[in-house]
């Protein structure tokens, strides 16, 4: 446990007090009203906090547990990559700007609420993948793992069709907006890695023909 929160405190620090603060909203109504985010309230000025709040509180237990058992994959290994205030950075924004589009498209809806980390894991998600694209990863009913880019690939086709017409009540464009967050600011915050990202995947393509 000390070696993450040396070698990862802040991917620590961040999964710490996510946990924390979505047990607390659990058993205390009024702290999970004042956190969860309106998109109504918020494009007209108000509880603009909820764009970061709400990604720290989440449905219920079980909500919580996928949320964090994907971060905990993901995370300390990007940190350790990334740097640790650039780690930091990524999650902020990417837990900013996974929640605005929700905020243009729910508007004028006064019954929507929104919640939860997945836009931000999300984007830890993919700026892993653009470090190591050929990992595998196992996704249920797939038996075998499949390179974590060809997941990425599915991830977001998955999500741009649930989005449109899935009637789930999961907040599919926080999912596709913190992962496309996820990348560009991975990207601008290490630029090399994009020709690491290509030498990995040609190279992945060269040894399937040999």
């Amino acid at each position: 446990m000390m070696e993450y929160l040396v070698a990862t405190p802040v991917a620590s620090f961040i999964f710490a007090i996510t946990i924390a603060t979505s047990v607390w909203a659990f058993s205390n109504e009024n702290i999970y009203a004042n956190m969860i985010l309106h998109p109504y309230s918020v494009s007209r000025g108000q509880r603009v906090y909820t764009i970061i709040t709400s990604g720290m509180i989440h449905n219920d237990w079980m909500h919580l547990f996928f949320n964090m058992l994907s971060y905990c994959f993901f995370a300390f290994r990007l940190e350790a990559e990334l740097g640790h205030w650039q780690f930091g950075l990524l999650y902020i924004l990417s837990l900013i700007l996974s929640d605005l589009p929700t905020v243009y498209k729910h508007r004028n809806d006064d019954w929507y609420h929104s919640l939860g980390a997945s836009g931000a894991v999300s984007a830890v998600i993919f700026g892993a993948i653009m470090f190591d694209p050929l990992s595998k990863m196992m996704i249920m009913p797939i038996p075998i793992g499949i390179p974590a880019v060809l997941f990425g690939v599915l991830y977001l086709v998955y999500c741009n069709y649930a989005a449109k017409y899935a009637r789930d009540n999961i907040n599919h464009d926080a999912h596709m907006f913190g992962a496309l967050s996820g990348l560009l600011i991975t990207i601008v915050l290490n630029p090399h890695v994009v020709h690491s990202f290509i030498e990995q995947i040609t190279g992945g393509v060269q040894s399937l023909f040999h």
